[in-house]
């Protein structure tokens, strides 16, 4: 195997160059692919995991800008709540207030803004700015808000803009009139906003003000201050355009939700409760979050199962299977109570109006037609968070009590284990697995055989993957790679070809995470960073892998036989897609030269030995990478180190195709299915 060995106190600078190790394989492979005798299953899925970590959902994918919109902790014993995010205008003092009676239930804190002193009022206009998710992307464009206000108020309107943090220059302005209602209650305003210039950068704020003079108790308590931009679809509380249209280029499957981690929850109490992420914004509490942030909620799993719409994703719902990150599980006599919320959350999304929950959705949030789950997964890494105790627990009675439940209720869903048949677990028949491989690309490479020996009984879904270390010795020990590179994501191509090859055992797979904001984040390796500047979105290495491989799943794979060569150090896979055209998959790791590849595809040979009839033809395309392995797209730089080649080919006497790849390409050679 290639070492790409970078020393543990220069690895961040990404400088070392890779020693190749040279092998024994023939520099030529010459290969048959025979038209029967593959697997005939669904093709694996190609699919998207999203939890909220790298402010991924809250200053990620979902679009709100104002960060801090409604003073959620979630637990205030981890996340105290605070004014973050927040700063005055001309002169207002901002505090948090714990009023008697709250906008809700679910957000009991608010902001006052105290007009200034009689004697230090200078300025008609006060109020407050929010600096959004470091910083605000501001075009001409309309954008649509709303907030809640409290207290007696005389003025005429409030004020909404939207300005440079730099210079304080006004982009756009509106008027929102005041609305006359009693002072004790909260009054919504919704309002556009439309810019009439653009920012030259991200670096702006949101503001509004208010006449100072209209304020007759000399305070007003805001809550829930909300500015969506132009929305993936025009969905209200929509997700962010530059970042699903990424997502939707990759021609993904399926989507798993809610994660990941964040399922769980840091204790017991702070688990991921579907039915707080429903319905009005201000009934949302919010969730602690489990990667050092307090998170909104709104994101939720209605905006999930619309994501899913809006793509044409499988839905893979992740419920919360009675574990706690750290460590606390529901004993035994209590684990009905995680389960019987787990069947509730299924008639919520696929319960007719007739039952309780669908009747909810359908009645009272407006959603009517019922959603189709055909997969969940219990619990998520339970191998892990609770150790050795929770994990035998976890296959001694939680597992076991969801495994009755469903299929008494919901026969026809597949069930997935959070663990797989690799974590030393015996998962019943007809449950499938999960399995999180996050490997050095060597090890990568090492898998791409894993699942040849097992039984198409041990179903199982790749619900987290990334090459995450060097090879080399840092280990878990060390930091992770700062950014996918070139190297690690041809050693996830392979790892992918090898799940091919065993698509009737493989349910589908994904990067994981999916999305980083580069501003904060837990997780470096990421498929696509983001910012609050668009320009920033960077599509990593393995992204163009991903998408690569994605593009033609294979229905049926088709047996290869060996005339020359062999596997190692060209990797591949061969099959038929959906659309009917026979597909070659490779990758080239750890050669020393370029190999002279011959495909044929045996089931064509009849269309070209007959002079009257053209030769078939196919469209090869390459990737390869820069001469240092360890390149990788850099969002600063606005580079792109993938190179993608698209030739067109003529087969040859036999249905063959002849071409050559380099050291560390990825290639994809699909014939017309014409």
């Amino acid at each position: 195997m290639v070492h790409f060995h970078l020393n543990a106190g220069l690895w961040a600078a990404l400088v070392a160059l890779t020693s190749l190790q040279s092998c024994s394989a023939d520099k030529r492979v010459d290969l048959i692919v025979r038209p029967n005798g593959g697997n005939v299953s669904s093709p694996i899925m190609y699919g998207l995991m999203h939890e909220d970590i790298n402010n991924s959902g809250d200053g990620g994918i979902y679009a709100e800008l104002i960060r801090n919109r409604a003073f959620q902790s979630g637990d205030e014993s981890r996340y105290p709540v605070t004014l973050d995010g927040w700063s005055p205008v001309e002169g207002a003092k901002l505090s948090l207030k714990k009023l008697s009676k709250p906008l809700s239930s679910a957000l009991p804190y608010s902001m006052n803004v105290a007009v200034p002193s009689s004697k230090d009022k200078k300025a008609r206009k006060v109020g407050f700015a929010n600096d959004g998710y470091w910083g605000m992307d501001v075009r001409k464009q309309k954008y649509t808000g709303s907030f809640y206000v409290k207290g007696a108020y005389q003025g005429k309107s409030f004020t909404a803009s939207l300005q440079s943090a730099l210079t304080g220059e006004v982009f756009g302005t509106t008027e929102v009139p005041a609305k006359k209602k009693a002072s004790n209650d909260w009054v919504k305003y919704d309002f556009n906003l439309t810019p009439f210039k653009a920012a030259r950068n991200s670096n702006n704020t949101f503001a509004i003000t208010f006449d100072a003079a209209g304020a007759k108790d000399g305070s007003l308590d805001f809550n829930l201050i909300s500015l969506f931009p132009p929305t993936y679809k025009n969905r209200p509380n929509g997700l962010r355009v530059d970042l699903m249209e990424a997502l939707a280029a990759l021609k993904p499957k399926f989507l798993r939700f809610p994660g990941g981690n964040m399922l769980e929850g840091n204790t017991l109490p702070t688990w991921w409760k579907w039915n707080e992420t429903i319905g009005d914004l201000k009934d949302r509490p919010g969730q602690s979050g489990v990667w050092g942030y307090p998170t909104t909620s709104g994101l939720g799993l209605v905006e999930y199962m619309q994501w899913a719409d809006d793509l044409n994703l499988e839905p893979i719902l992740a419920v919360w299977g009675g574990l706690a990150l750290d460590g606390g599980e529901l004993p035994e006599s209590r684990i009905d109570e995680a389960v019987q919320s787990a069947l509730d959350e299924m008639e919520f999304l696929t319960g007719d109006a007739s039952t309780h929950w669908g009747g909810i959705r359908a009645k009272i949030l407006g959603h009517k037609r019922p959603w189709k789950i055909r997969y969940v997964e219990i619990g998520n890494e339970d191998w892990l968070a609770g150790g050795a105790v929770g994990y035998e627990n976890y296959k001694r009675y939680r597992f076991p009590a969801f495994f009755k439940a469903f299929q008494e209720k919901y026969p026809k869903v597949q069930l997935i284990a959070s663990p797989s048949v690799f974590d030393n677990m015996t998962i019943p028949k007809p449950a499938a697995g999960d399995y999180h491989p996050y490997l050095t690309p060597d090890n990568m490479v090492k898998a791409f055989n894993k699942f040849d020996a097992l039984s198409r009984d041990n179903l199982t879904l790749i619900g987290e993957a990334a090459s995450t270390h060097p090879n080399g010795g840092i280990g878990w020990d060390g930091n992770l790679m700062p950014f996918p590179w070139w190297g690690g994501s041809v050693a996830e191509a392979i790892f992918l070809l090898g799940l091919e090859r065993n698509g009737d055992k493989v349910i589908g797979t994904t990067y994981a995470p999916g999305l980083r904001n580069l501003n904060r984040w837990q997780w470096s390796m990421t498929q696509i960073q983001h910012a609050a500047d668009p320009a920033l979105t960077t599509l990593s290495t393995s992204y163009h892998v991903w998408k690569l491989l994605g593009e033609t799943a294979i229905t049926k794979t088709l047996p290869i036989t060996a005339k020359a060569g062999g596997i190692d150090p060209l990797f591949y896979v061969a099959g038929e897609t959906e659309s009917g055209s026979n597909v070659f998959k490779a990758a080239v790791y750890n050669s020393t030269e370029p190999i002279a590849v011959s495909v044929q595809f045996a089931g064509l040979a009849g269309k070209v030995k007959q002079p009257a009839k053209k030769p078939a033809t196919a469209t090869l395309t390459v990737l390869t990478g820069p001469a240092n392995p360890y390149g990788y797209n850099d969002p600063w730089k606005h580079n792109n180190v993938v190179k993608e080649t698209k030739t067109k080919l003529k087969a040859k006497e036999g249905g063959t195709f002849s071409f050559t790849l380099p050291q560390l390409s990825v290639a994809v050679l699909e014939t017309d299915s014409k």
